[in-house]
């Protein structure tokens, strides 16, 4: 792919190393709480960027318990994406495991896209309980003055741009209904950095993912004011460091960080799915507006982080 291009495998998610480790020790398998089985029976759920990485994740642990997931990305079929992962595989093992789901090809950042597989996601699933908008990407590795329009306008099209238009589409049946949940995945890359001296990946391209971020965050508590008192839970989840995926490694900063292999994870993608959970389970009387940081938020409510198909604690 040209660097005049807009690349969507330059995806960070990263925080603090050792308060993530200690964080995740906090709530592996020790905690007391978990998540009642079937908590999700009947629910239909939609997430974006499902083909791989976190949002697979979410949708198989999600599926396992009892939701119906339609899954969108814009890798359909094995073997035809950026990189590895596909539509098509995590529907089957959500299947293999006893679940339902659809697999629904689109491209977040294309309006088009997004409108039709609203469509399609409605005409399969009758309406959305919960919406996750995971799909995301960054310009790692390009400096503020080798943007290209192209990217930069691409970025908010699918960082800030999308997650809107999903949620205007779907949040006024929920306002109806009476009931509905909307998670907004994040980034620590949407805080400010303190410098000089900064940070390698804040001197080297980060700063128009965290400004998508950031703008995402405000979204996420602009609209939980205006759906206030309607049932619909509005809140946004980043990982507490970093986590290991396809898109982490393919953007560079697995290296840039210093992260050598998956061995050097300071996050599952399970503590993610486990508090994406929580978070759409959650009393919107109780809970929204707010954006979590995943084993941060585990401890503070004492949950226990299970496997993706939620028969056992993980590890």
């Amino acid at each position: 792919m040209s660097d005049t291009t807009f690349d969507r495998r330059r995806v960070l998610k990263t925080g603090g190393v050792l308060a993530a480790a200690a964080a995740l020790d906090s709530v592996l398998p020790g905690a007391s709480s978990a998540a009642a089985a079937g908590a999700l029976n009947g629910k239909m759920v939609m997430v974006t960027g499902a083909s791989r990485g976190i949002g697979e994740g979410i949708a198989r642990r999600f599926a396992a318990e009892g939701a119906t997931v339609a899954c969108l990305a814009r890798t359909l079929d094995p073997g035809t994406g950026e990189n590895t992962g596909s539509l098509k595989e995590v529907v089957a093992a959500i299947e293999k495991g006893g679940g339902k789901a659809y697999a629904i090809k689109c491209d977040v950042a294309n309006p088009e896209s997004r409108k039709a597989a609203v469509e399609d996601v409605l005409a399969k699933l009758g309406r959305v309980d919960i919406l996750v908008n995971n799909a995301a990407a960054g310009t790692i590795g390009t400096h503020f003055d080798a943007l290209t329009p192209q990217q930069y306008y691409g970025l908010w099209e699918l960082n800030v741009h999308g997650p809107f238009d999903f949620m205007q589409r779907l949040a006024p049946a929920m306002r109806t209904r009476g009931s509905g949940w909307i998670l907004n995945i994040s980034s620590s890359g949407a805080e400010l950095s303190k410098g000089p001296p900064f940070n390698p990946l804040e001197r080297n391209g980060l700063m128009l993912y965290g400004v998508t971020k950031a703008a995402l965050n405000r979204m996420t508590v602009g609209m939980a004011a205006e759906l206030q008192d309607t049932g619909v839970a509005v809140n946004g989840l980043a990982p507490t460091s970093a986590v290991w995926t396809p898109g982490f490694v393919s953007s560079g900063v697995a290296k840039m960080s210093g992260r050598s292999g998956p061995g050097d994870q300071d996050e599952p993608v399970e503590s993610m799915a486990e508090a994406a959970l929580a978070l759409c389970t959650v009393d919107a009387k109780e809970m929204s507006g707010r954006t979590h940081y995943s084993l941060k938020y585990l401890k503070e409510i004492n949950r226990t982080v299970m496997t993706l198909d939620g028969r056992r604690s993980f590890r």
